[in-house]
């Protein structure tokens, strides 16, 4: 068993980690920008929450387009919005045959390392999550969402040449993380959820279950993130062999939980716009506290927003969440 679940298993209390950095820009006063390019205003972030809230878990900031950027896709950065990426790298079988893998480190996939070595130096040690993007999820951000998609029904042979190529990056990139320090993985693949069950098995799970064998082991949490994923999807994601499982608003988080064994952990899954947004505080809290009822027989889950936390998350939303999960 992971580590993780070990913490979430033998606590007395339920615990919380809401997927957040970037509603901390309200604290330190800096830019999307700085987040993601700067490993010290990442450190600053994480410090300014934990200072507020005391949660047990620090994550470096979800920016899934750092991976396609080292792949060579262009991005757009902005001070206020999370980076996207623009346009196609791959368009042929031809490109995809031919585009090189690049190496852990490339790129902005440095910041995210330097920001893990930061974090082990925290005050009270907490436990530290990396964060990466989902094979699946990296290739249609190298061919295009809706082409990827396509892809898998109509040659799903050449699509399978850029999951192979990202899952060889990704596993690399996860050791890399572990080497610089990080307790476990955050990896989120929301692109696997628009895939048919049998889809998501053959084009993400198969590939995400090596690269766990490949990159984690032993101690190593791997945290799968998926928030488009649905019931129907539950049996594909468990095929991948985790024991870790953080759900967006899609899921019938209960139901899952239902599902699983009693040793597997589920987080999630408040929905960051829908709730932390767009609520008022008092809401968010009535949210919170009635996920948490909902839940109340189960130890083995994590209450969380259902997705990264966007810029603009008012602080008050995470102030009435943290009452709600700590009473």
């Amino acid at each position: 068993m992971n580590a993780f679940n070990q913490i979430v298993l033998g606590s007395p209390r339920r615990l919380a980690m809401p997927i957040a950095v970037y509603p901390a820009l309200a604290l330190t006063g800096a830019k999307v920008a700085d987040i993601v390019t700067n490993p010290r205003a990442q450190l600053e972030a994480q410090e300014a929450l934990q200072q507020r809230y005391h949660w047990p878990f620090v994550l470096t900031a979800m920016d899934l387009s750092a991976e396609a950027e080292a792949f060579g896709c262009a991005i757009a950065v902005s001070e206020s919005e999370v980076p996207t990426v623009t346009g196609r790298r791959i368009a042929s079988r031809e490109q995809a045959e031919a585009l090189p893998v690049p190496q852990p480190g490339d790129g902005r996939t440095g910041v995210y390392l330097e920001s893990v070595q930061l974090f082990r130096r925290m005050t009270g040690r907490p436990f530290v999550f990396g964060g990466c993007i989902g094979p699946f999820s990296l290739a249609a951000r190298l061919v295009g969402v809706s082409e990827a998609l396509e892809l898998t029904v109509a040659e799903p042979d050449w699509i399978r040449i850029v999951v192979e190529k990202a899952a060889a990056f990704l596993s690399g990139y996860i050791r890399a993380f572990r080497e610089a320090g990080a307790d476990g993985i955050l990896m989120a693949e929301p692109a696997a959820g628009l895939l048919s069950p049998r889809g998501m098995s053959a084009f993400s799970s198969a590939y995400i279950r090596r690269i766990a064998l490949e990159a984690g082991g032993g101690s190593f949490c791997f945290l799968l993130h998926n928030c488009a994923a649905r019931m129907p999807h539950l049996h594909a994601i468990l095929e991948t062999g985790l024991e870790t499982f953080h759900f967006g608003a899609p899921m019938d988080i209960v139901g899952a939980l239902g599902k699983v064994p009693p040793d597997v952990v589920v987080c999630g899954n408040l929905d960051p716009a829908g709730v932390f947004v767009q609520l008022p505080p008092a809401e968010v809290r009535e949210r919170a506290v009635a996920l948490r009822a909902a839940a109340a027989a189960r130890r083995n889950f994590v209450i969380s927003s259902g997705c990264d936390l966007p810029p603009g998350t008012p602080i008050a939303s995470l102030d009435a969440f943290d009452q709600a999960v700590s009473a």
